[in-house]
């Protein structure tokens, strides 16, 4: 039995359930994504020259940087690296939007849910992850203390443009697998496994990284286990404020508070080292955060839901 909040927030998708629809729609989405990331880009690149030829050399490092890494070898870890894989994500918020207008004739509202509703759900989310990270963040001190990365004055520096891309990278997720993919799936299918399970699998098999070493196992249990706490929480809301919250709270601390090495480091005030064996201090710290992403997601559920 689905929660009804739920059942009336796909009352759109349910007109236009038709499976063709949405692999157009998940074309469309792709196609605008990769679009979108090339013109963004390359739009960047052209202006940095501009700006400064020498910003070139630099350009080119990042990008260089971000394809090593897609490729395993290492981490992405330079601040204007991590900012031209933020911006790519642009594409990614607005399509969803347009499949869902282009192929199932739905507003992004729909998607969204109620106005009101999702800032409550953002918000408590947000309210609920900020003081258990924060806890989290001191026992990951307690257990190895993570080094220094990014100088604190710099890092300030940076905060002003990586939160809205922070947010529009964690939004487009959500809007893509929360929104678009269960929201129609649900439409055509009763079981959970699929309208749940299915866009859950996929988030997580795409943060597959070799350069992850023995982190993987960790990092992929992690993103399962939050793909299916956002599918929960966005069931029992109707709406995609609490998934969003979580996700853009979650990211924030991954990102520029404390990374784990070999990931997405170029941002971050310090960096944990990455694992090097299943027992390690930094691999029993991972787990420990996967702890902590339960309770969060359970207490968010709570209060929303009381």
């Amino acid at each position: 039995m689905r929660n009804g909040q739920f059942e009336a927030s796909i009352e759109e998708a349910k007109l236009y359930p038709q499976l063709w629809r949405l692999g157009l729609g998940l074309l469309l989405i792709g196609f605008v994504f990769l679009s979108a990331a090339a013109m963004l880009i390359g739009g960047v690149v052209a202006i940095a020259g501009l700006i400064d030829p020498m910003n070139t050399v630099a350009t080119t490092a990042a990008l260089t940087r971000i394809q090593a890494a897609a490729q395993g070898y290492g981490g992405i870890d330079t601040p204007f690296a991590v900012f031209l894989v933020l911006i790519t994500f642009a594409g990614l918020f607005v399509g969803p939007m347009l499949a869902a207008a282009a192929f199932h004739f739905r507003g992004p509202g729909s998607l969204f849910g109620p106005t009101r509703d999702w800032f409550d759900g953002f918000l408590t989310a947000l309210a609920v992850l900020v003081p258990i990270y924060l806890a989290l963040i001191g026992l990951g001190f307690m257990l190895e203390d993570p080094a220094p990365n990014l100088p604190l004055e710099r890092w300030l520096g940076y905060l002003p443009f990586a939160l809205p891309l922070i947010f529009v990278q964690t939004a487009a997720e959500e809007l893509l697998f929360r929104g678009y993919l269960q929201q129609q799936l649900a439409a055509r299918f009763a079981a959970r496994w699929i309208w749940m399970g299915l866009p859950a699998l996929v988030f997580a098999s795409l943060h597959y990284s070799p350069a992850a070493g023995p982190a993987l196992p960790f990092i992929l249990a992690s993103a399962l286990v939050f793909g299916l706490a956002a599918a929960d929480l966005t069931e029992q809301t109707g709406n995609l404020g609490a998934a969003m919250g979580l996700h853009f709270g979650n990211n924030l601390f991954g990102l520029l508070a404390v990374a784990t090495g070999d990931t997405i480091t170029g941002l971050a005030l310090y960096v944990s080292p990455a694992p090097d064996d299943a027992l390690s201090p930094q691999a029993l710290g991972l787990a420990l955060s996967l702890g902590f992403l339960l309770l969060v997601w359970w207490l968010t559920r709570r209060l929303l839901t009381r």
